[in-house]
């Protein structure tokens, strides 16, 4: 084992070093995060196939072994046109349909819980936004896939058995416009710098902008900050 990293979202992240010489990268969820719940499952199924991949998996001690990503560089929070193109060929490469004997959490099941709580924590225009988008989001979801859900360009690193590979997945399954959102609101983008990101985007996946639009007001509130859910509300569902 050598020197934990700094790993703000995790009770424990360290390089290790395997019996055969393979390195490795040791890592420990935290106790509440039950978003990561199937962190472990998730790896397995993609199976290095544009994510890291898993070596071994303790379930009970929420422990994972992954093979270590070579050098390891994030893709950073610049979002240029080229890194936003490495984000979406990354999301490409995931969106699969997910495999039925894990019991995986669902967008219909998060999003019925945030119907219910937004209106205790919030009010005004932009909680009743909300609650209107989830009105017509949730039960028109057409294709259901297995999403990352938090891939924004602090979970890309560069690789050396793959041009870039994704960790740290909060899986889900759930329609691809809601995947995009994750790194169309990070870094506390500016109004112009939000819709950039997000007419990009719907561009590279061909995916419906309104849709990526609305699961983003929803998310940004149901995430803590109403600032941002009221850019998502003023980018406009034209462009």
């Amino acid at each position: 084992m050598g020197e934990p990293f700094e790993a703000h979202h995790s009770e424990f992240v360290a390089p290790a070093r395997l019996a055969d010489g393979t390195e490795a990268v040791v890592k420990v969820r935290l106790p509440d995060d039950v978003e990561s719940e199937h962190e472990g499952d998730a790896l397995d199924f993609w199976d290095g196939q544009g994510a890291v991949r898993l070596l071994a998996h303790d379930p009970d001690r929420r422990a994972l072994l992954l093979e270590r990503c070579r050098p390891g560089t994030a893709l950073g929070t610049r979002y240029d046109d080229e890194d936003v193109a490495v984000a979406a060929a990354l999301m490409r490469r995931l969106w699969r349909p997910p495999s039925p004997e894990v019991p995986w959490h669902r967008l219909e099941d998060v999003a019925a819980r945030w119907r219910r709580e937004l209106p205790e924590r919030y009010e005004g225009p932009v909680v009743e936004a909300a609650l209107d988008a989830l009105d017509a989001l949730v039960g028109t979801q057409e294709e259901l896939v297995l999403c990352h859900q938090d891939l924004h360009g602090g979970n890309i690193l560069r690789a050396e058995q793959e041009p870039w590979l994704a960790i740290d997945p909060k899986p889900i399954v759930a329609e691809p416009a809601y995947d995009a959102v994750a790194l169309i609101r990070d870094a506390q983008p500016t109004l112009d710098q939000l819709r950039r990101r997000l007419d990009l985007l719907a561009r590279l996946l061909d995916l419906d902008r309104e849709r990526i639009r609305l699961w983003g007001l929803v998310k940004s509130l149901a995430w803590n900050d109403p600032d941002e859910a009221r850019l998502f509300a003023e980018v406009g569902s034209g462009g």
